[in-house]
């Protein structure tokens, strides 16, 4: 994505259609996808996460609801590299901004949608 790229995809993001996203393509995306865009959903609806980096998350969020991309989601196994690329590099941009609480909210949320995942349930562990 690069971070001179990532306020041309803000505008596409919502809160309704990221969870919308998200629920639609849990299992099919795999849990490093899925948990990469929680950690940042939460660490967006942090007050206390910097303007800067509110706007890099908006940009990798708006990037992964984009109905079409760089490489179209039904591609099996493929599908996701993009957005997880994305995902991620926003997630080393924000990093500092990751914290326990967001860790424990993430993987909450990821148990409630693929049950196998193994949650260590106390967010020390990643």
């Amino acid at each position: 994505m690069g971070e001179k790229n990532y306020d041309k995809y803000q505008k596409n993001y919502s809160e309704s259609e990221f969870w919308i996203k998200l629920k639609k393509v849990a299992r099919k995306a795999g849990v490093k996808v899925v948990y990469a865009a929680l950690l940042l959903y939460y660490v967006l609806r942090n007050p206390a996460t910097p303007s800067a980096d509110r706007a890099k998350i908006l940009g990798a969020l708006g990037y992964f609801i984009l109905p079409i991309d760089l490489l179209p989601d039904f591609l099996p196994v493929a599908g996701f590299t993009d957005d997880l690329a994305a995902l991620t590099w926003a997630l080393y941009s924000v990093a500092r901004n990751v914290t326990p609480e967001v860790r424990i909210m993430a993987r909450q949320k990821l148990g409630e949608w693929i049950p196998d995942y193994d949650s260590p349930g106390d967010g020390s562990q990643e």
